[in-house]
C-alpha cells in the first residue's frame, strides 16, 4: 500500500487545536466527510467513537491511529492530523497523542483494512518518520513530510 493512494493533500492538518479526543475526533470526521465519499460527518464520527469504546487506538509514542469501517464507502480515506497540543487519547503507554491518522475502510474490505493498519502502524514505529511529522509548520508540509518519507 502507498500512503499517497488514501492521503491527498487535502486530508492533512497541521497543528490543530489539541482539545480532547472526543473533539479531535469530531473535527476529523467533520474534515473528512466534508469530501463527500458518500457519508456523513455524523456517521463517520460515531463510527469513530464506537471503535475507541472497545479500546483506545493510542498505540504509544504520542501516536494515534482511529480507524473505522463504513457502509457504502467506496475507497479507503485517510486523514492526517498534527495537533497543536498533545491530548489524553488513553494510548496504551498513557503518553498524550500529538498525530493523528484516521482511516476509514469500506464495510467489506477485512483484509486491507487489516495490511493498511499494519502499515500504518510500521511508518509511526519508525522515529525519522515521526520526527518529520513534527517538524512541519503547515499542511503542505505535513502531507510533503509524510508523503516523501512513505514513499522513499
Amino acid at each position: 500500500m502507498r500512503l499517497t493512494s488514501i492521503l491527498k493533500p487535502y486530508h492533512t492538518l497541521c497543528h490543530s487545536p489539541g482539545v480532547s479526543k472526543k473533539r479531535c475526533l469530531e473535527t476529523i470526521a467533520n474534515f473528512v466527510a466534508h469530501e463527500a465519499y458518500g457519508v456523513t460527518a455524523e456517521d463517520v464520527f460515531m463510527r469513530l467513537i464506537q471503535r475507541e469504546r472497545l479500546g483506545s487506538t493510542g498505540i504509544g509514542n504520542g501516536i494515534a491511529i482511529p480507524h473505522c469501517r463504513i457502509p457504502n464507502l467506496t475507497q479507503v480515506v485517510g486523514a492526517l492530523v498534527s495537533l497543536d497540543q498533545a491530548i489524553d487519547f488513553e494510548a496504551i503507554d498513557e503518553q498524550p497523542v500529538d498525530l493523528i491518522f484516521v482511516l476509514l475502510v469500506p464495510e467489506e474490505s477485512f483484509s486491507e483494512h487489516l495490511e493498511t493498519l499494519a502499515t500504518l502502524a510500521g511508518l509511526f514505529h519508525q522515529d525519522a518518520f515521526c520526527t518529520a511529522l513534527r517538524g512541519a509548520n503547515s499542511d503542505e508540509q505535513l502531507y510533503n513530510a509524510a508523503a516523501n518519507y512513505a514513499e522513499a
